[in-house]
């Protein structure tokens, strides 16, 4: 305590006297230059962390600048697929957001994600619409509600797959996993999934305009390679792509684009909520068909959460605040996939992933914001109850869908070569070669060269148009691969 004789001290840390550096200055002028520093890092640092809040004007265009980025993709699966546009816009906004409360209540940071449509399950919608209809989905034009429901039985075990599969790798840790399902499995899949569409994709471009096609195919093309790391436009090729189909469309061939459709749509309409039926002749099909494609989504939400993580990490070490390592969190991330599917099987949209074009918006704007990314889902919540939106979607001429499919399905299928290239499988292995040629082989010449992709080996009550070609060569690798590891060959 001080004593009457002694003089008050300034509240706060006592301030010592000025000692010379080595050079010369003193201590407080250090301590300015290095405030100096630290400002100026800080400046050429700027971005948004998880749990950062932006102001209100920032979030909404920081969200709005998220949603311009999935739309394309997530609006044209459900195009493809035959879902109702304004329902899946509406489930993947509301899933998004989901995800993201139950991250930040379950850890206390926000895991940075928006979820959209996934091309992974286009072939098995595709092929439980042929069986049903009797055809393929026209594009921008919903299927029959009763076939919606079939699909959605599957979308929904998909949900509880990855909820399992999360759980499990948090229990046993994803380096047992990875035995199950290793590279030539998991990559091979993919492959299958974009080159059995192949067929699909060409008799569209063959059924309508081959010069609007081709054009549109090139312009895409284009887009992709020569604006890539361009800022925002170089994120939104297949949009553009599509705008100039459209636009070389109405000029090449008037009559192919109509805005009947859009005319007749209103303003605002409800989306179109529908509900699993888990009874059908298809029903077991279905489940099977779309829920084993969960092979192919959880190598590529892993691969989503470690880029992103890798990202978020630097941003914090620039600005010197502590990292979030997003990427510790695998298990839970594959938990929150699964409650997305869960809830967009319920209600009526398409299986989700987490989107690498989003991870790369932020990556480029360094906003990883898990409030940003809230405000986008209810943007794209708020965007499903707009009619003319849909109405405009089903304007798109067939030439332009077929054009964008070729190039779309052929991605797909170089992205599970490229899974297979980055874990450095050997083709060399005999093992390897066996279970990507029984994957490949079955896969590709099933869905390509049977009705609707499925083997001509029908089981009653179960599999009554046969067994769907992907998912069984799926199952078959799956098989092969556990019997080398039951009975080890010697190296």
């Amino acid at each position: 305590m001080a004593t009457k004789n002694s003089k008050a001290k300034p509240k706060g840390k006592a301030i010592k006297p000025a000692a010379a550096s080595p050079k010369g200055k003193s201590q407080p002028a250090m301590m300015q230059q290095a405030e100096v520093k630290q400002e100026a890092m800080s400046s050429a640092s700027m971005g948004y962390l998880p749990n950062d809040v932006p102001p209100l004007g920032q979030m909404v265009l920081l969200g709005f600048q998220h949603v311009l980025t999935m739309f394309p993709a997530t609006v044209l699966v459900a195009a493809l697929c035959g879902f109702h546009i304004g329902t899946v816009l509406t489930i993947s906004g509301l899933g998004t957001i989901v995800a993201l409360v139950l991250s930040k209540w379950q850890l206390g940071k926000f895991i940075p994600l928006f979820y959209g449509s996934s091309f992974s399950y286009i072939a098995a919608y595709q092929a439980i619409a042929i069986a049903m209809t009797g055809s393929a989905p026209a594009f921008g034009v919903p299927l029959p509600n009763e076939v919606i429901s079939t699909i959605q039985a599957g979308i929904v075990v998909t949900g509880i797959f990855n909820i399992l599969f999360g759980l499990l790798i948090r229990a046993i840790g994803k380096d047992k996993i990875d035995l199950v399902l290793p590279p030539i499995v998991t990559g091979s899949v993919a492959a299958i999934i974009g080159f059995g569409l192949a067929f699909a994709a060409v008799g569209q471009m063959a059924n309508a305009n081959y010069l609007v096609a081709l054009i549109t195919l090139l312009a895409t093309i284009l887009y992709s390679v020569y604006l890539q790391n361009r800022g925002f436009l170089g994120m939104i090729p297949v949009l553009l792509g599509a705008i100039t189909g459209y636009i070389i469309s109405a000029l090449l061939d008037p009559g192919s684009v109509t805005f009947a459709a859009m005319a007749a749509k209103p303003w605002f309409e409800v989306p179109t909520f529908t509900f699993p039926a888990f009874t059908g002749a298809m029903v077991v099909t279905a489940i099977f068909s779309v829920s084993i494609m969960a092979i192919a989504t959880i190598p590529e939400s892993t691969a989503h959460l470690y880029q992103i993580s890798l990202y978020v990490d630097r941003l914090a070490e620039d600005t010197g605040r502590e990292k979030y390592q997003l990427d510790k969190n695998i298990g839970f991330n594959l938990i929150l996939d699964g409650i997305d599917d869960t809830l967009k099987g319920l209600l009526g949209a398409t299986a989700g992933t987490n989107y690498g074009e989003n991870n790369s918006l932020m990556a480029i704007t360094r906003n990883y914001s898990g409030p940003a990314l809230i405000s986008a889902g209810v943007i794209a919540i708020l965007l499903g109850f707009i009619g003319k939106l849909a109405g405009l979607v089903q304007t798109v001429p067939l030439a332009v869908s077929g054009g964008l499919a070729i190039y779309l399905f052929g991605v797909i299928g170089m992205q599970g070569i490229a899974l297979m290239q980055e874990h450095k499988v050997s083709m060399f292995d005999p093992r390897n070669l066996a279970i990507g040629a029984v994957i490949m082989i079955v896969g590709i010449g099933g869905n390509i060269g049977f009705p609707g992709g499925f083997i001509p080996v029908a089981i009653p009550g179960i599999f009554p148009s046969g067994l769907p070609a992907i998912a069984t060569a799926a199952v078959l690798g799956i098989l092969i691969n556990a019997i080398f590891l039951i009975f080890k060959p010697k190296k």
